[in-house]
């Protein structure tokens, strides 16, 4: 019988206890539904309790245990809360992956400074919030796992993502910090950084109309799903891999940043003179996958609206 992507996670830690912010839908919800497969006990943790307890439902019947909590996690007081009532609830922790996150764009001096607020509260300071709350336990514990779901953002630097970008490369610091100071405590930290796929971290963007246009291009030309991502990831993360880094488009930037940093950024530089040159071909790609039927029309109308431009 094949094993599934969660099936070395669960033999590394009997008891099962997971707690999985941005739990309700996109890449959260498919880690909690791998590891329902495995009959683990999950705190499913997300901002919308009405998507909370639908994706629970599915969780239940696929064979875990849910847990929900309706939580903000920018809000460090009822994070606290609901932390202290999981880890009494089920005596402790196996497994905590800070998934919850909102994506955006604009310039940096026009984002808007309460803009700037909003996502480095949810993608930053909900990462830092969980990782202290969680790691007195897992340290007690000696073991555990911790996955902090990152993004290619954190070495691409995109121009019109500043504050994306700078969000998602202090969780890839942060990440390598926990990692130097956990791992001779028995807990691993992995930090995954994917390029665009099928996730709905855009459904609540604050940014203007022709800043968020190439994101629409960009996610509605991506065929990487929400479930192959959280696949790899648990697999990669039982093996005790730190750097998660996918697909090969992704691999192939990270090596090109490492190796040849000038000349990616010279490539930055190049994208944002000639925007109207990357878009148009971004439209023409977008044209030929709806053709031949490739393109999600569902998926864009849930996390772009009904004025989608593409």
């Amino acid at each position: 019988m094949e094993q599934t992507p969660a099936a070395r996670l669960s033999a590394s830690y009997p008891l099962k206890r997971a707690f999985i912010t941005g739990a309700a839908s996109g890449l959260g919800l498919a880690l909690c539904e791998e590891l329902a497969r495995e009959g683990w006990v999950i705190g499913m943790a997300d901002i919308s309790a009405e998507k909370l307890n639908l994706s629970a439902e599915g969780v239940h019947r696929l064979g875990g245990t849910a847990d929900i909590h309706q939580l903000d996690v920018a809000d460090k007081d009822a994070y606290r809360k609901v932390a202290e009532n999981f880890l009494t609830g089920h005596g402790g922790i196996d497994l905590l992956v800070n998934n919850a996150g909102v994506g955006d764009a604009g310039y940096v001096e026009d984002y808007g400074l309460e803009n700037w607020d909003w996502l480095l509260g949810i993608n930053l300071h909900g990462v830092i919030y969980g990782s202290a709350l969680f790691i007195p336990t897992m340290r007690a514990q000696r073991s555990g796992t911790i996955i902090n779901i990152a993004s290619a953002a954190a070495f691409t630097s995109l121009p019109r993502m500043g504050a994306y970008n700078v969000s998602k490369a202090a969780v890839l610091s942060l990440s390598e910090t926990m990692s130097a100071e956990l791992h001779h405590h028995g807990v691993h930290v992995s930090v995954v950084m994917p390029t665009f796929f099928k996730t709905a971290v855009m459904q609540h963007s604050r940014g203007k109309a022709e800043h968020i246009e190439m994101s629409r291009l960009i996610f509605g030309t991506s065929t990487l799903t929400p479930e192959e991502v959280a696949a790899r990831v648990l697999h990669q993360a039982a093996r005790g891999r730190f750097h998660i880094v996918l697909p090969w488009d992704a691999r192939f930037m990270y090596r090109l940043k490492r190796y040849f940093p000038n000349f990616m950024l010279r490539l930055f530089r190049l994208s944002e003179k000639h925007t109207d040159v990357v878009q148009a071909r971004l439209r023409k790609k977008f044209e030929r996958m709806e053709r031949s039927g490739k393109v999600d029309h569902g998926y864009l109308e849930r996390v772009f609206g009904g004025n989608r431009q593409v």
